[in-house]
């Protein structure tokens, strides 16, 4: 071994307890599967009609999988270790469809592609999904647009944006996410019960 060699390579363990790398424990990424249960569910109805929930967007900054907080400071914080296991909006879309589709309120809930003639359809932004860790409150939001496509028409029948909050017990991320699903579900069940009005 060249002395060159010698010293590069019993400096370097050197370097890095020098700058902190080799003492830092690794942190692996978890990832949190964004599901809403609906606390109780029922058979679809014969003849109710078909509701499509077409592909949802995401809002400004919702557009990475990263847990996001709202800091005392009023800067949001990304989370790079804990993450949705989807993005957000596809998150919120499928656990919509899910949720309406065990309300027992249409003979079926589909995805775009679906060959069953939908009768009412919903296009939706998710705007909000975060904890404000100052309020200690998780916020959730999706814009709706619900429109009725009977008799060929694209007549549209609602158009708002439904939000929700939920208390937020501790700063775990298990909480955090907890609390996110909570508001999340408030905001479907809002939904629910617009699409029925």
């Amino acid at each position: 071994m060249t002395p060159r060699r010698h010293i590069l390579t019993f400096g370097l363990p050197l370097v890095l307890a020098a700058c902190g790398l080799s003492e830092r424990p690794y942190a692996e990424r978890r990832q949190w599967p964004l599901l809403v249960p609906r606390p109780t569910v029922l058979p679809p109805r014969t003849g109710a009609g078909v509701l499509e929930i077409r592909e949802f967007h995401a809002g400004p900054g919702l557009d990475a999988r990263g847990l996001q907080t709202v800091q005392p400071d009023g800067s949001v914080r990304t989370a790079f270790y804990e993450e949705w296991a989807v993005l957000p909006a596809r998150g919120a879309e499928d656990a919509l469809r899910g949720w309406l589709g065990a309300s027992g309120r249409f003979s079926g809930v589909v995805a775009p592609g679906s060959r069953a003639p939908a009768t009412l359809a919903i296009e939706g932004e998710l705007t909000e999904l975060w904890v404000n860790l100052l309020t200690k409150t998780a916020h959730a939001a999706i814009a709706v647009v619900v429109i009725d496509l009977r008799a060929g028409g694209n007549k549209i029948i609602l158009q708002a944006t439904i939000r929700a909050i939920a208390p937020v017990a501790d700063a775990t991320e298990a909480i955090l996410v907890k609390a996110q699903l909570a508001a999340l579900a408030d905001v479907f069940g809002q939904i629910e019960r617009a699409l029925v009005a």
